[in-house]
């Protein structure tokens, strides 16, 4: 963004007490279109909010492995491998035939099983909905996108769903641990095990057997088709809602849609010895470097981020200053940085 050089100018002279924490590395994967822009954005914050973070930028623009087929560098998955936490833009995803969603394929790398999206009302960011305050958890490695399909013949094409109990019951455990460590009162099981009665049986059996063992967190089951209809009449009747991968895709930015959209929408893919958080909006090329990109959803998916490495003082200082600006803020889109700077600069250091 043209207005990061003249604050860096404007603020050069302020000196926010430095940390004393060791600094811990990050992989950064800017994206395509509108994400080197914002991710520029996002490292920028940090660097006036003194955050102890290094980035090390990784491309994950596929190459051809000589076969017709094209993957990730090696180098790159490496270099995310070895730090163990990412901070992603927007990728490209292709439609039709050529090298698999990046997105996904980053999933299945890193064995990124539970997709974590909190859906919260903004003060300020005016919708139809009020006091929304709802956490998708999407299983994030099986379901419909597995990514078996075959042609039987010509005109017929199979797909298979596939559940298995190992990735259910983790994901089971990640929603109701979520669920305590943050708080919240309520798992609904999202499923449709009414008509797939084995797969989505099997899901919705192995979340029965979790809520079990975890009586101080209350549970219920609803049909995917329900949930959506209570979603849009009472939002507020749900907390926290786990589901199988294709219910998850659907129903999340459903949930980001009573909020304001994917604009503002963090989002975090968790796994056994990682994560990487993203921004789940678009590539927007048609604004591409126009100065035009608003980097919010990246920055609160940035502002998880922090949280899950325990860097929470600086994740409420950020997150602070992001609501403060949407709070107040009612100016071009200059304006609005400058005045997220100066928010974080006089919020106090928790």
């Amino acid at each position: 963004m043209r207005l990061l050089s003249s604050l860096s100018r404007i603020l050069a002279g302020v000196n926010r007490k430095a940390s004393t924490r060791a600094v811990r590395t990050v992989a950064l994967i800017p994206g395509d279109g509108i994400g080197p822009e914002i991710s520029a954005a996002v490292q920028e914050i940090f660097k006036f909010a003194k955050v102890p973070i290094e980035w090390d930028l990784v491309d994950v623009t596929p190459r051809p492995t000589g076969d017709g087929r094209f993957r990730m560098p090696q180098e790159s998955l490496d270099i995310i491998r070895k730090h163990g936490i990412g901070l992603k833009g927007p990728l490209a995803t292709p439609i039709g035939k050529g090298h698999q969603s990046l997105n996904l394929a980053l999933r299945k790398e890193f064995n990124l099983y539970a997709n974590v999206r909190p859906c919260k009302s903004i003060e300020g960011y005016e919708t139809p909905y009020k006091d929304v305050d709802i956490v998708t958890v999407r299983e994030n490695t099986e379901g419909e996108y597995s990514g078996i399909e075959h042609v039987i013949v010509d005109g017929v094409v199979q797909s298979i769903k596939l559940i298995t109990e190992e990735a259910s019951r983790r994901v089971a455990k990640f929603a109701f641990k979520y669920a305590k460590d943050n708080g919240r009162r309520t798992v609904t099981a999202v499923h449709k095990a009414n008509i797939m009665r084995m797969s989505d049986g099997l899901f919705l059996r192995v979340c029965r057997e979790e809520a079990n063992n975890h009586r101080d967190i209350e549970f219920q089951e609803m049909f995917l088709d329900t949930v959506c209809l209570n979603l849009v009449q009472d939002p507020t009747r749900f907390d926290v809602l786990v589901m199988p991968n294709l219910y998850g895709d659907i129903l999340s930015d459903l949930a980001a849609g009573l909020i304001g959209g994917l604009g503002v929408t963090p989002s975090g893919n968790i796994g056994e010895t990682g994560a990487i958080f993203e921004s789940v909006h678009g590539t927007a090329p048609d604004i591409a470097g126009q100065d035009r990109a608003n980097p919010t959803a990246l920055l609160f998916s940035a502002v998880m981020m922090l949280r899950y490495m325990e860097l929470n003082d600086y994740a409420n200082l950020i997150e602070s200053a992001v609501l403060a600006t949407i709070r107040e803020a009612k100016v071009t889109s200059c304006f609005l940085m400058l005045f997220f700077i100066s928010c974080l600069l006089i919020l106090p250091f928790q």
